[in-house]
């Protein structure tokens, strides 16, 4: 038995209780949805989750992304019972509520730009999407959508043809949506040897200029959609410069640019939103996961000229705006305004990026770190000279790390990138913590690689 501070492992993971609804999941839910630490919740709160064993685990996976606020914050329930007596639903396009306006414009308050805004909110990242491909596209009345290498938005038809990475999202799924295309995307640490870093980004920018003369013509694209930072596909970091390229070409040749804030928004990078970082205001921003704080919420926010281009009828769904997701988005903008989690979000990315700084002289695994606020990340390969991805070691560090107290989640085309997503509201004790417990993972992992290598 393991006891620290806050992490506590009292039991093998999985647990009695947990092996029992393992098997219960196994015979009842398909293979193709998976799930990390074979573990069931039982509480949260904060930073921390107990499982059903009474294992305690220091999160910095966050749901992927979703808890900046933390896990069951008091202002957040407060608001959803609050909610609950009043009523649950009603369907905003059958009897509208207040919630929804309000969340509204505070939604085009906080984003970047001054120009006249309007806000549609819909239930997922993905929804939230697709949605701005069909804004984007009624207003231009063209049909092309650019994406990026390694770039990730969702698992739907539209959104999977806009992902980059095969398997496990796209694998054996087609035929895809037409007018999808790919452009690329810079990844300085894997950049051709000789060039700098500097030189990789303006070659990059180079090239996708050139797409638009050798794989489709600009006025044929409707909109341009980037993540500031790229999640699904290992924290991908790019340059000012890059991204300001970027935009100014969608600009000369009118095509919109979305920026995709569904997993770096709301104080993960240490901004409200991360475009932020590269002093570009998008035509349309899609919003989700932290949003809700683990309520189902999700959103566009765009110029009110593009917004208004559908008519009555064109936009929305049945859960779409929920009462419950809207209560739940305001009491986590009240919380990132009052504890000041955009700050915490700077500290928090200091001090992890301060720890990688050793760990990347410590362990030849480790063949990169890169992040942006909170939103940090280090990349394990089998060589620093070749750079080879390390995906069992990956896993191996991430079994490790469970084994301790610890939830880690990976990342990257290759799988081989350990993401950290903790919750914003995580304290110093629990971080300094959970990243003694990272060290130790890594240390067990390799020790336990060579003698099995």
């Amino acid at each position: 038995m393991i006891i620290m501070s806050y992490a506590e492992i009292k039991t093998s993971i999985p647990g009695e209780k947990s092996k029992s609804l393992v098997e219960r999941r196994q015979n009842i839910v398909p293979k193709g949805v998976s799930n990390g630490i074979p573990a069931f919740a039982q509480s949260a709160e904060g930073a921390l989750i107990t499982d059903v064993d009474g294992n305690t685990f220091i999160d910095f996976v966050g749901a992927i992304g979703v808890m900046n606020v933390g896990h069951n914050h008091p202002k957040v329930k407060q608001a959803l019972h609050e909610q609950v007596n009043q009523f649950i639903h009603t369907g905003f396009n059958v009897m509208m509520y207040e919630s929804y306006i309000e969340l509204a414009e505070k939604l085009a308050e906080l984003s970047p730009g001054d120009h006249e805004k309007k806000v549609l909110l819909q239930n997922s990242g993905a929804e939230a999407v697709e949605n701005a491909v069909k804004i984007a596209r009624k207003y231009t009345k063209r049909q092309g959508i650019i994406s990026f290498s390694r770039g990730y938005h969702g698992r739907t038809l539209m959104t999977m043809t806009m992902t980059s990475k095969v398997k496990p999202y796209k694998f054996e799924f087609g035929p895809f949506a037409p007018e999808v295309y790919r452009a690329p995307f810079p990844y300085s640490y894997r950049r051709p040897a000789g060039m700098t870093v500097e030189q990789h980004e303006e070659q990059v920018l180079a090239d996708f200029k050139n797409f638009f003369i050798t794989d489709v013509a600009p006025e044929t694209i409707a909109a341009v959609v980037m993540e500031p930072v790229q999640g699904e596909g290992g924290f991908i970091v790019p340059s000012k410069r890059f991204v300001q390229g970027v935009a100014e070409f969608c600009k000369e040749n009118g095509i919109l640019f979305i920026a995709d804030e569904i997993q770096t928004g709301f104080a993960r990078t240490g901004k409200y939103f991360a475009i932020e970082h590269f002093e570009v205001v998008p035509d349309l921003i899609t919003v989700s996961k932290s949003m809700g704080a683990g309520v189902p919420i999700s959103g566009v926010i765009g110029r009110k000229e593009i917004m208004d281009k559908s008519e009555p009828g064109e936009l929305g769904g049945t859960y779409s705006g929920s009462p419950l997701g809207c209560r739940a988005a305001l009491a986590v903008l009240d919380i990132i305004e009052e504890e000041n989690l955009n700050q915490r979000g700077q500290e928090i990315g200091e001090k992890v990026m301060g720890r990688f700084e050793k760990l990347v002289e410590k362990f030849d695994c480790i063949g990169d770190y890169r992040g942006l606020g909170a939103m940090c990340a280090m990349e394990i390969v089998k060589d620093k000279e070749t750079k080879e991805p390390a995906k069992e070691l990956t896993n191996l560090i991430i079994k490790e790390a469970n084994s301790r107290g610890l939830l880690l989640f990976s990342a990257g085309v290759y799988s081989n990138v350990l993401r950290l997503l903790m919750p914003l509201v995580i304290t110093d004790e629990q971080l300094e913590e959970g990243l003694a417990i990272l060290e130790q993972a890594v240390e067990a992992a390799v020790a336990a690689n060579s003698v099995t290598a």
